[in-house]
């Protein structure tokens, strides 16, 4: 690749994380209307950043390079991963699904020692996580940012709250998901190369995340007790949390069809040929049964495949600066490191970037993967599914816009205990 295309694209990714974190300046200016006002709305839609940075990167590197090099180049990259998010939000959002991810978080919460209302909130915010370890990590992000939305996030105001809520999930979904060598995607993207399967995973990883995992979820849970209890931050308690009180409960024979698309949508997750077959099939289903269902998520997905289909192309042209860099630290270094890179760089970029180094021990490729999944609640682009839960929960703060500055703070407590658990 060109030099300069190289630099450019740098360029380019710099600009594409400063707008992510100006995105709030953007809300408050299309709020205000104005002539403009749609201009300034479309900036800021975060899920639209990078995919709008990446146009402006393939105009120009077809200017200078010509169409078909920017033709192969595209053709070079691996679009599965945004394609394969997209499905799962789709599927795992449906009505069905999360009426019986809903059923089990209650089924869990009666059997916790404590009061209903604080058990939901703590199952929610760590049993679902976990299950991203199965279920793929976007799956898990998109059925509890749902399930939040419907029982916390509805009332306005109580922003605190909802940042603190917003850090505990998105740390938990990064490091949840590393119990299995194929649910998350920074460990998919070294499993072969570093010949890990899902008994290393669980030995080396798993144990700590869990760990890190409930201690979070128990923190925020009992630092809003008296919130919980006294039905300020919403009814988890004995509200259905899905939101569909009013209609008739779905049939178990429905549930168990999704539920065997779901399954199929996650076996096939290298497979996008498959995985999209599986979403035609049930976008029909879906339409032939629409009193089972409520309104699939397909704008939403489709926001968040463009955002992380623009990372992939953005990110592609990173590897000048960041693969030199990876290879040039101490495992501890290392581990802090690819901790802030993350949260700058999208933490399956960074490791999939570190398997290219040659001549690595088994520290330093551990402290590789730990450092990516600890950072990567910290920001909206440090982890594949954060701009699912981004796209579901972002109406339900101040100015429709979440603030990257907030979100950090709120995950950094988070992220400590993550990265105490890892290095110990």
């Amino acid at each position: 690749m060109n030099p300069a295309l190289e630099y450019l694209a740098t360029a380019l990714f710099a600009l594409a994380i400063i707008h992510t974190f100006s995105v709030p300046v953007f809300a408050r200016l299309a709020n205000r209307g104005g002539p403009h006002h749609g201009l300034w709305h479309m900036l800021s839609e975060v899920e639209a950043v990078f995919g709008v940075w990446a146009c402006v990167l393939l105009v120009a590197m077809a200017l200078l390079a010509g169409v078909e090099e920017t033709v192969g180049y595209i053709d070079s990259r691996n679009f599965t991963e945004p394609a394969f998010v997209f499905v799962i939000m789709v599927v795992a959002a449906s009505r069905p699904i999360l009426e019986l991810v809903n059923t089990l978080v209650k089924l869990l919460a009666r059997a916790l020692p404590i009061r209903n209302e604080l058990a939901m909130f703590f199952v929610t915010l760590s049993f679902v996580p976990l299950a991203g370890s199965f279920i793929t990590e976007p799956a898990a992000m998109t059925l509890a940012a749902l399930l939040l939305r419907e029982a916390y996030f509805r009332r306005p105001g109580q922003a605190g709250f909802k940042y603190m809520t917003l850090g505990v999930l998105f740390v938990n979904v990064s490091i949840g998901g590393v119990l299995t060598a194929y649910a998350a995607p920074p460990v998919l993207m070294v499993a072969q190369t570093f010949n890990w399967d899902t008994a290393y995973m669980a030995a080396n990883f798993g144990w700590r995340a869990a760990i890190a995992v409930v201690i979070n979820a128990a923190v925020l849970t009992v630092i809003c007790r008296r919130y919980l209890l006294d039905g300020t931050l919403g009814g988890a308690g004995g509200s259905d949390s899905t939101g569909e009180q009013a209609r008739p409960p779905v049939p178990w024979s429905v549930i168990g069809i999704h539920l065997v698309f779901l399954v199929g949508v996650v076996l096939a997750a290298h497979h996008p040929i498959v995985f999209l077959g599986f979403m035609m099939l049930f976008i029909g289903y879906a339409e032939a049964y629409p009193q089972h269902q409520s309104r699939l998520l397909i704008r939403e997905g489709l926001m968040v495949g463009f955002f992380l289909a623009g990372l992939v192309l953005l990110g592609g042209l990173q590897k000048w600066w960041l693969q030199d860099l990876l290879a040039g630290l101490s495992p501890t270094v290392l581990y802090w490191g690819a901790t802030f890179l993350t949260a700058i760089t999208d933490n399956a970029a960074l490791t999939y970037l570190g398997s290219l180094v040659e001549g690595t021990n088994e520290a330093w490729k551990y402290m590789l993967v730990a450092g990516a999944v600890t950072g990567g609640g910290l920001t909206v682009i440090a982890n594949a599914p954060n701009p699912a839960g981004f796209s579901i929960l972002k109406n339900c703060f101040p100015d429709g816009a979440i603030s990257p500055l907030n979100l950090l703070a709120a995950a950094s407590v988070p992220t400590l205990v993550a990265a105490v658990m890892f290095l110990l």
